[in-house]
């Protein structure tokens, strides 16, 4: 299935890394403030949504009475803090070697701010792999379809060349935006059953992947 792709596209928070459980509980940590109900693993995930603020309003935060942007530093502070207690998704290096082998070239593209990203990928020795590395600008993880726009302009490759890997709708709305094949992995912040929903692809985690891609090429 990889002999037609020049390149791929990665998502880095819940596809690469696996931070799911830190972000419930640092999520919860501010919910306990705010008097607001705690989380499971599992409702996180069927309220996560991109932009970060539509899941904060999920969650019970009323933003016409508090400012999304003070909450929104907040959360990331202690994130910020405790970000090395996450470790990359099992078999992630696996799928990695398996593009450089077959001479498919890689990119990040995330909603995770600029300089944390590239510190983070360069703490996890992945940045050899990378051509590319883009972040947003900010901490508020609205949205990342004009870095992927972006990038692709840059990359200048024809249709079904590009495929992006993500862990959320909004990655397989970014794909469809920039004209890319998409894969979605359900190990991250969205259940399986709502990326299915998307039509694309999708994996319960990067070892049925690695699988498949080992077999078919």
């Amino acid at each position: 299935m990889l002999n037609k792709y020049k390149h791929v596209i990665w998502d880095w928070n819940g596809t690469m890394l696996d931070d799911v459980k830190l972000c419930v509980d640092v999520g919860n940590n501010l919910f306990r403030k705010k008097n607001i109900p705690l989380l499971t693993v599992e409702k996180y995930k069927s309220i996560f949504t991109i932009p970060v603020k539509d899941y904060y309003i999920a969650a019970g935060f009323d933003f016409t009475k508090e400012s999304f942007e003070i909450v929104g530093k907040e959360w990331m502070d202690e994130y910020e803090e405790r970000k090395y207690e996450c470790d990359l998704h099992k078999d992630l290096l696996s799928v990695m070697q398996k593009f450089n082998e077959v001479g498919i070239k890689q990119s990040v593209v995330s909603a995770y701010k600029q300089d944390n990203l590239n510190k983070m990928i360069k703490t996890f020795e992945l940045d050899s792999y990378f051509d590319h590395i883009v972040g947003l600008d900010n901490i508020y993880a609205a949205g990342k379809t004009h870095l992927a726009k972006n990038l692709m302009a840059q990359l200048e490759n024809g249709h079904g060349e590009t495929l992006l890997i993500g862990d959320t709708v909004h990655d397989y709305e970014v794909a469809m935006e920039i004209g890319a094949d998409c894969i979605l992995i359900a190990g991250g912040h969205q259940p399986y059953d709502k990326l299915a929903e998307t039509g694309s692809k999708v994996y319960n985690n990067l070892g049925e992947f690695y699988l498949e891609i080992s077999q078919n090429n």
